[in-house]
């Protein structure tokens, strides 16, 4: 039977390990698992139907493929960590959001040694598509690796031989959505203190009728925000890497890096959790940050 190792068992690691339970034998790893939060990780791990490791050593030793699902500040040293521990039999597969340049140092990582490494571009929330997510694969073993995960449900493609060309597609992405999440987050956190948010929607929508604006779409938008700002600062601090790679200065994203982390940042300091402001409504959430 085919073994997969997931490593990071957050969001996306859970869906991931979960929905592939049936289908393939699932070690997951996470550095939770030895710290404080390891009793519920653990309690998380079997109520997934999964195998928690003792080490990453351990999730990766008997698996065909591993999937790297950790934070973009986190990303290269996981790498370099399962490099040595990688045989010529295993495929690493990177799903982090990152740069270009980032993806080929960790390959050069893996394949210095003996393993096989892809770089995968993950084109939208996991949920709730989950493994209907759609994914771009970039690599020499691209076309196999993609073909067997979607005879495990997946919604893979292999766009590409080389690495780092499914990665330039997600973060030249990434400008366009998170700015657009943090544009919002700024635009209607204004409207609303200045008591105008009615107006100001109204006129985004007659500007832009298609996209929502008198539906869910704030709501939505600036609820990624708040539940996902750290997380999406550090992939847009990866995106003005990407963009000075090629001699941009990356200003507009540098600021959208900065925006994003500002909102969870005062949510921490008001001791607000994002559980605690379901159902998410952006009003209420500006009002309990003012």
């Amino acid at each position: 039977m085919t073994t997969v190792a997931i490593i990071g068992f957050g969001e996306a690691g859970t869906i991931f390990a979960s929905d592939l339970a049936d289908k393939v034998q699932v070690n997951v790893w996470d550095l939770k698992f030895v710290g404080p939060e390891r009793d519920a990780m653990l309690a998380k791990a079997e109520q997934a139907g999964v195998t928690p490791a003792a080490s990453l050593a351990a999730a990766i030793a008997d698996a065909q493929l591993i999937f790297s699902l950790v934070t973009a500040d986190s990303a290269l040293t996981l790498a370099q960590e399962a490099a040595p521990l990688l045989t010529q039999r295993q495929t690493f597969l990177d799903f982090n959001s990152v740069a270009p340049e980032t993806k080929r140092s960790a390959e050069r990582a893996v394949t210095q040694r003996q393993g096989n490494y892809l770089d995968v571009a993950v084109m939208a929330p996991v949920p709730p598509a989950r493994l209907r997510t759609p994914l771009l694969l970039g690599g020499k073993e691209a076309e196999r690796v993609a073909a067997q995960l979607r005879l495990w449900g997946c919604h893979a493609q292999a766009l590409s031989d080389r690495v780092g060309d499914v990665s330039a597609i997600k973060m030249c992405r990434s400008v366009m959505i998170k700015g657009l999440e943090a544009l919002t987050t700024e635009c209607l956190t204004a409207a609303r203190r200045y008591g105008v948010e009615e107006a100001v929607l109204d006129s985004l929508h007659a500007s832009f009728p298609s996209l929502g604006w008198h539906g869910e779409l704030a709501d939505y938008l600036i609820s990624r925000v708040a539940q996902h700002g750290r997380r999406r600062s550090e992939e847009m601090r990866e995106v003005v890497k990407m963009l000075q790679d090629v001699a941009l200065s990356g200003t507009m994203s540098q600021a959208i890096a900065e925006s994003q982390l500002a909102l969870v940042e005062q949510m921490a300091q008001k001791q607000i959790d994002y559980q605690m402001l379901l159902p998410f409504s952006w009003q209420q959430t500006v009002d309990k940050l003012a």
